[in-house]
């Protein structure tokens, strides 16, 4: 057997006695992601090219995402499959450390970036959360779950945006202090503007237990996560899927969007929704509740919760550049959010 030279000794032993649990003979280790307890490797063996992972979750987390990968897979959707071991279990356990081995799926990062690769991406998330629907976690998983939590973030992200206020007065000399100061008033606005609109919204009737809105959210959906392959989008790394509604993945890529191209447009907005609904049509309340809740501004919050709670430096241009950005989606949001 050989190993690829980024195979330390001990990064190497400890995939091969993992190895051993399974029905697969290796003929050669790449070290794909290490570094931390999350580590990948890329294994060569008789029954081809598979992947073995160590997770960072504790067993009833992991067997929470497994077993809904598991499921996406079962239903038809475009997830790596998991090898089971000789015992016929999905997770294996050693030396108190999880693993899992999958299929390994070849194919080609898409650029979230470029219009054709966010289409393909969009249409390949749509079908996950298609497939995801109707899964029920087993009794020993803890369960993930975002349902019915929004009003109540939405409440503490704004009170602790209230708190930092006092913050960033008392250290008024410094610019990054400064500029959060002087714009985070008008920010707050926006949020208790999206909190009345979800108050008024289907949200409590869409996130109750039973509802046909429920899916499975990946929660980082982004480049790296989705391949597209000769089978079209493959959707990896489900450590953090969550029980909520599509909006929540869909508001982070229409974000993140308009982050990157530093402005909000109300096209970009319908032709990414427009590229998801190919593949999962949404009703009125769903969309409705996705343009509240990227309404609310998760991105200013995002930013300036590194200087307040992690102590990151962050600078006041930046501050000012992503307060501006907040302020220029509003008339956009509300006539949406009017026109469901």
């Amino acid at each position: 057997m050989s190993t690829d030279s980024t195979v330390n000794v001990s990064e190497q032993k400890t995939a091969m006695a993992v190895l051993r649990e399974y029905d697969a003979a290796p003929s050669n280790i790449v070290l794909i992601q290490g570094g931390s307890i999350k580590t990948v490797w890329k294994i060569q063996t008789d029954k081809g090219v598979l992947c073995l992972k160590r997770l960072k979750q504790s067993y009833d987390k992991a067997l929470f995402s497994v077993n809904a990968q598991i499921y996406i897979k079962n239903s038809g959707g475009n997830v790596p499959g998991i090898i089971p071991n000789k015992k016929g279990e999905a997770i294996t356990a050693n030396n108190d450390q999880l693993f899992v081995l999958y299929e390994w799926i070849d194919g080609h990062d898409l650029d979230f970036g470029n219009p054709a690769d966010l289409r393909n991406a969009l249409k390949g998330l749509a079908r996950f959360h298609g497939f995801s629907k109707g899964y029920t976690p087993a009794d020993e998983s803890r369960t993930s779950s975002k349902l019915g939590k929004w009003p109540e973030q939405y409440g503490s992200m704004l009170s602790k945006l209230g708190v930092w206020m006092e913050t960033a007065r008392a250290n008024i000399v410094q610019q990054n202090f400064s500029a959060y100061f002087n714009h985070t008033a008008a920010i707050i606005d926006i949020g208790k503007m999206a909190l009345e609109e979800i108050k008024k919204s289907a949200y409590e009737e869409l996130a109750a237990a039973g509802s046909n809105s429920i899916v499975l959210c990946h929660q980082d959906y982004g480049r790296g996560n989705a391949l597209l392959s000769r089978k079209g989008v493959y959707i990896l790394d489900l450590d953090g899927v969550t029980f909520d509604l599509p909006a929540r993945d869909l508001r982070k890529i229409i974000g993140k969007t308009a982050e990157n191209r530093n402005q909000w447009q109300m096209e970009m907005i319908n032709e990414i929704t427009g590229w998801y609904e190919e593949s999962y049509p949404m009703n009125k309340k769903e969309r409705k509740l996705l343009y509240i809740d990227l309404l609310f501004p998760h991105w200013y919050y995002g930013l300036v919760k590194n200087l307040f709670q992690a102590g990151k430096p962050v600078k006041a241009s930046e501050i000012e550049r992503i307060a501006k950005l907040e302020l220029s989606k509003v008339p956009i949001l509300k006539t949406l959010i009017k026109k469901e």
